[in-house]
């Protein structure tokens, strides 16, 4: 099975072509911004690279979030414009699980994961996982001491994430065994291929998936009155 996947829901933007467990090509961008300029060249690239185009793919792999607003929604469009065009199915991958299967079975013997996610507020994007990756409760958003302090002490916790650092911090004054995993901080477009192979494609359209509301909204419609001058 080849998979084309690809991630636009934090600051490292990434895809990849996988097959049966090979990389057969990938890019990244570490833009802060623009994932609308870069996503479809990096898509490009890594077809040229590999030698395929779209015909030669079985199935396609994105992140659905939570992260940032206008990353999430320039790869789920891409997503949904390939998917109108090829017919692809297309498998949808929280960033949550994304990050945290980036972690090996061996770092995680005998832990719990904990990803925390930047969300550019004081409350960053929280799920935790037990050593076999099943989650462990739903997605949360909390400040990092009071996160910490509403778990069970002396926790072992493999932190992972972009706000993995402060998470480390406040779980360690709580009373935790809390360490930093060795594995990149965004979604990897090769792991998301990966769970790409052994999940269902979605039904319908691919969504994104908040745990705030966006903070750009769409202007207010005016009424008569209020444009005439």
């Amino acid at each position: 099975m080849i998979i084309l996947a690809f991630d636009c829901a934090t600051v490292r933007h990434s895809a990849a072509l996988w097959q049966d467990g090979r990389i057969l090509a990938r890019a990244a961008s570490e833009r802060a911004h623009g994932a609308t300029e870069t996503l479809v060249p990096m898509l490009d690239r890594v077809l040229r690279e590999a030698g395929l185009d779209f015909s030669g793919i079985d199935r396609l792999a994105v992140t659905t979030g939570p992260g940032h607003f206008t990353g999430l929604r320039a790869g789920l469009a891409v997503a949904r414009a390939l998917v109108l065009a090829t017919g692809l199915p297309v498998v949808a991958v929280t960033t949550f699980e994304a990050i945290a299967a980036a972690i090996g079975a061996e770092a995680r013997r005998g832990r719990r994961v904990l990803v925390a996610i930047d969300s550019k507020r004081a409350e960053p994007y929280l799920q935790m996982f037990d050593t076999d990756m099943a989650a462990l409760g739903g997605p949360a958003s909390q400040p990092p001491d009071e996160y910490a302090a509403g778990l069970p002490r002396g926790l072992p916790i493999l932190v992972a994430g972009d706000a993995g650092g402060a998470l480390v911090a406040a779980l360690r004054g709580a009373g935790h065994d809390a360490t930093r995993a060795d594995a990149p901080e965004s979604p990897d477009a090769a792991t998301l291929a990966a769970l790409g192979a052994v999940r269902a494609p979605v039904e319908g359209a691919v969504r994104p998936f908040y745990l705030h509301p966006p903070a750009a909204k769409l202007p207010a419609a005016r009424t008569g009155a209020e444009r005439r001058p």
